[in-house]
């Protein structure tokens, strides 16, 4: 899918780059916009006044959402879904492994056994920790990955590869690449929705959700899971929505009447958009958000009892009312801006992960569960993970703590078409690496992308003399083998 945004020009004149490029590939484009409509791709109207307008798939699509749970912080796979027994007798002992986390390149280091006993669970008989047995009764329904890779062990850049595809800030993320390839399914919300952790949010915060170099209409928008779901939402006191209908109809004569002539100027059109969608939004964010009137076996089935799951609770029966009111992408947070606060076990690995597991096990599960009895769960994708993982060795002469690992970790994926009751790569015996099937966050990008009815080969957009791709220019493959 290509689109093109508008001639930039200056005083009124358009930039000999852009004139040169267009006269130039003008024709081969129309060709190929034309044989990939015949190939059920499509091409954007970035003028059209609402680039959210739902769009069809390129590909016979497995899923209409996501909801990406982010463990930010990056939680210890071998603490948690990747089994690795032999540790349990190694704890303490130096040995020799290679390992680059944010403390540099070692060549050795103490080993950290798991903290936790680990169980088989379905009949799948997945092994899993101790700190997700709510997750474990539910191990059928999920496709684990035990080879992911990164390209930083750093937060920032992890953070922003992971969602974006790009160590750099400024590039679109995956949730604003679905809304521009498919649109959004409800006219009245939000096409991409981000809950952020009660302590804060993630590092680099907004460039996480960004749109980049695409419309802001495409970027995501922070919902709160209690009060007003967004800020600044009501009317200033005295104006009443008859009013308000009457300014937005004036601001939009105005905007339209400056449209004119100015057709490809996504950026103003997105604007118009925008304001209708707020518009909107205040007569349906609020029942949309309204958890507190779930029925009580379901907010027992979340955890949404008061404790301390309460909170993740929340936000995952939002992002299952969110699903159901057509939003295309949902990504909730847990783990917040500082180290107390997320996944990032430096220094104490047991106080640590019992305190994120235990606030989000009960909660993820009834996400799943639910989904499932709803007859959601088909076409619905799941994702749990982090940036990256942890290593098998200790950061420190003393204690637990382990340094970021992203040379291999764990991440699984449920619903939306994913082969259920599978496990797909290997680390090393200490989970210090990928072995066997390494994989790259583009992978993963990938497997996302096509399970919407999207070819990550093919979504692009045009930006800076390039066909810009969430997968990068040189393409990316989606892991089929965990892909019912």
């Amino acid at each position: 899918m290509i689109a093109r945004p508008p001639l930039r020009n200056f005083c009124g004149r358009v930039h000999r780059r852009e004139f040169l490029h267009q006269i130039g590939g003008g024709f081969t484009s129309l060709a190929l916009a034309g044989m990939l409509s015949r190939d059920g791709a499509f091409a954007a109207d970035l003028g059209s006044g609402n680039p959210l307008a739902p769009k069809q798939p390129q590909l016979p699509a497995k899923a209409k959402s996501v909801i990406f749970l982010f463990m930010y912080g990056g939680p210890s796979h071998m603490d948690t879904f990747d089994y690795k027994p032999k540790m349990y007798s190694l704890d303490g002992k130096t040995v020799p492994i290679k390992t680059f986390g944010r403390g540099g390149k070692k060549n050795e280091g103490r080993v950290v056994g798991p903290k936790w006993k680990f169980k088989q669970y379905g009949q799948s008989g997945k092994w899993v920790s101790e700190l997700f047995p709510n997750v474990g009764g539910v191990v059928d329904d999920l496709a684990f990955i035990h080879s992911m890779t990164a390209d930083s062990p750093i937060h920032g850049s992890a953070m922003l590869m992971m969602n974006s595809g790009s160590l750099l800030s400024g590039k679109p993320s995956l949730g604003s690449w679905l809304n521009y390839g498919l649109g959004s399914l409800n006219e009245n919300l939000p096409g991409y929705v981000v809950m952020l952790d009660k302590t804060g949010g993630p590092i680099s915060g907004a460039k996480n959700w960004s749109s980049g170099f695409m419309p802001a209409s495409y970027q995501g928008v922070v919902f709160r899971s209690k009060g007003s779901p967004i800020l600044n939402l009501e009317n200033r006191p005295g104006m009443d929505r008859v009013q308000q209908r009457s300014l937005l109809d004036f601001l939009g004569d105005v905007n339209q009447g400056h449209l004119k002539g100015r057709e490809h100027n996504s950026d103003l059109a997105a604007r118009i958009a925008s304001y209708e969608l707020a518009y909107r939004m205040q007569a349906n964010a609020p029942e949309a958000i309204d958890v507190d009137n779930e029925p009580q076996h379901i907010k027992d089935l979340y955890g949404m009892d008061g404790s301390r799951t309460d909170d993740f609770a929340r936000k995952c029966i939002l992002a299952r009312r969110m699903v159901e009111r057509g939003t295309r992408f949902i990504q909730i947070y847990s783990g917040g801006a500082h180290n107390d606060d997320n996944w990032d076990a430096h220094g104490d690995l047991v106080k640590n992960h019992e305190f994120h597991a235990g606030n989000t096990d009960k909660p993820i599960a009834g996400l799943l569960k639910d989904l499932k009895q709803r007859g959601l769960l088909d076409e619905t994708l799941v994702i749990w993970g982090g940036e990256f993982g942890r290593q098998p060795t200790a950061e420190y002469a003393e204690g637990t703590g382990r340094d970021h690992n992203s040379a291999g970790f764990t991440m699984w994926m449920a619903g939306g078409g994913i082969k259920g009751g599978t496990s797909f790569g290997e680390t090393d015996e200490y989970g210090g690496a990928a072995v066997k099937d390494r994989v790259q966050v583009k992978n993963l990008h990938a497997t996302v992308l096509q399970q919407m009815g999207l070819d990550p080969n093919h979504l692009s957009y045009f930006y800076g003399g390039l066909d810009q791709k969430l997968v990068g220019v040189e393409g990316a493959d989606p892991i089929q083998e965990i892909i019912a």
